[in-house]
């Protein structure tokens, strides 16, 4: 099995998102927990611009500590704009990010699946804040239209996908709850739209379980295109991100499914902010190795 490190490490311990010292302190810090592969993050044009200066330095930290890094996010909410101006300026930077990233030889570029332009009236959305557990209240603003907005969604998804090919790599996106895709059916749809290879989907067992979903069959409807797991249990009822077994999600019914389809992509610890932090990621680390023995991945 293959278990990365989540970037949810860095920003629990130091901030959404950490600073440029800090992201290299992340770094060094994951692999003296035993990770072999990590996640790395640059949201927004400061943070990911401090990113890509940083990018050979980071590159070379890994090296000298033995990690890879399995997925690199070049999160810029921006592209999903139906402002052309602004849609461009982040298309702009989101290439920038992708070509700077080609150094670091991760098989993927992720991106959030986003908030669609709703009027918030209460609580915030997590692309605006990366919380977890809290409700939120939302108008629609009287001059929306779903399809105008869809079309353009699927416009900036398949531009994504093809700047990143380009550069030898594949782009995921990850449902969340509450943005544009956040179920295993609308991400069905989105791939077919998409329709190319290169395009995959992070399994979130928080996000989708949060969502309702009944997980086993997620992975089945998916199929082809969940090519990377994050892992992190709950109730059900609320998005939080907890170990294994602090939750009701059936695991075992998951990586049965999961060896059903013949999986063989990451597993992530995607654990949200603990007062134990580094233990938990431990712990976490610990029992997907016990899941890889029992289900020989």
């Amino acid at each position: 099995m293959k278990i990365s490190c989540c970037w949810m490490y860095a920003i629990g311990k130091y901030g959404y998102p950490p600073s440029t010292n800090n992201m290299l302190k992340a770094i060094r810090e994951m692999a003296k927990m035993g990770f072999e592969y990590i996640e790395l993050e640059g949201f927004g044009y400061e943070n990911l611009q401090q990113v890509i200066n940083s990018i050979s330095e980071i590159k070379s930290i890994c090296m000298d500590e033995g990690i890879k890094v399995s997925n690199f996010a070049v999160l810029l909410p921006d592209i999903i704009s139906t402002n052309p101006k602004i849609k461009q300026k982040a298309f702009d930077m989101f290439k920038k990010g992708v070509e700077a990233s080609v150094i670091l030889e991760s098989p993927y570029i992720w991106i959030d699946s986003y908030s669609p332009p709703v009027e918030v009236t209460k609580g915030s959305l997590l692309t605006n804040e990366l919380s977890f557990g809290k409700q939120t209240s939302i108008r629609i603003p009287n001059n929306f239209s779903w399809k105008l907005f869809w079309d353009n969604f699927v416009n900036s998804i398949i531009r994504c996908t093809e700047i990143v090919k380009s550069n030898g790599m594949s782009l995921l996106i990850e449902p969340r709850v509450g943005e544009v895709v956040s179920n295993s059916d609308a991400l069905i749809r989105l791939g077919e739209l998409v329709n190319d290879e290169h395009f995959g989907v992070i399994f979130d067992t928080a996000h989708l379980h949060a969502q309702k979903e009944l997980l086993p069959l997620s992975v089945h409807k998916l199929g082809k295109l969940l090519r990377y797991v994050h892992v992190a249990d709950n109730d059900g009822r609320d998005n939080r991100h907890f170990l294994p077994g602090n939750g009701n999600i059936d695991w075992d019914s998951v990586f049965e499914s999961l060896k059903q389809i013949k999986f063989n992509g990451f597993f992530a610890t995607d654990l949200e902010k603990d007062v134990n932090l580094e233990e938990r990621f431990i712990e976490m680390k610990h029992i997907l190795d016990s899941y890889a023995q029992k289900y020989s991945f």
